[in-house]
């Protein structure tokens, strides 16, 4: 499977994506935010220009009462705020939406990233509600809370 956004494309993680995508998720940026995977299994690498920039993975309920596809994506810190997280998420959406039959989707970012709730924005995700104590936070073992995000299939971008 590959994926082409305005600027990127997205393919499965490959052999000698995971030291890199390591290094990605260890810089201060990113690890404010993800906890190390176990491993990369399932996730699509994030490539730009040829370089993988970092990973997003989804997730999928498939019974016909719930249906629905959540995301979670991180960039290298060097590539925020220009625009490819948007693109990225919005090419998967597309995908979710368009192969994958979805009408919903939904996206949890911890409540104070205000730039990932801002990128989102971007692609068409509105808040839903704050999650209380929502995710346990791996730097401090804190629970703290995240913000649900959704998107309707007609209000994708």
């Amino acid at each position: 499977m590959e994926l082409r956004g305005d600027e990127i494309v997205l393919r499965p993680v490959a052999d000698g994506d995971a030291e890199i995508l390591e290094r990605v998720v260890r810089e201060p940026e990113v690890a404010a935010w993800w906890s190390p995977p176990d491993d990369y299994e399932g996730m699509l690498a994030v490539v730009f220009e040829g370089e993988v920039v970092g990973a997003i993975q989804f997730d999928e309920e498939t019974d016909p009462e719930f249906r629905r596809a959540g995301i979670d994506i991180f960039l290298t810190a060097r590539h925020h705020g220009k625009g490819l997280g948007a693109d990225t998420v919005r090419t998967l959406a597309r995908w979710l939406v368009r192969e994958r039959g979805h009408h919903r989707l939904t996206i949890d970012p911890a409540a104070a990233n205000s730039a990932a709730i801002r990128c989102y924005g971007k692609v068409g995700f509105k808040p839903v509600g704050i999650m209380r104590a929502y995710w346990r936070n791996h730097r401090t073992d804190v629970w703290e809370d995240g913000l649900l995000m959704d998107l309707l299939a007609d209000e994708l971008a």
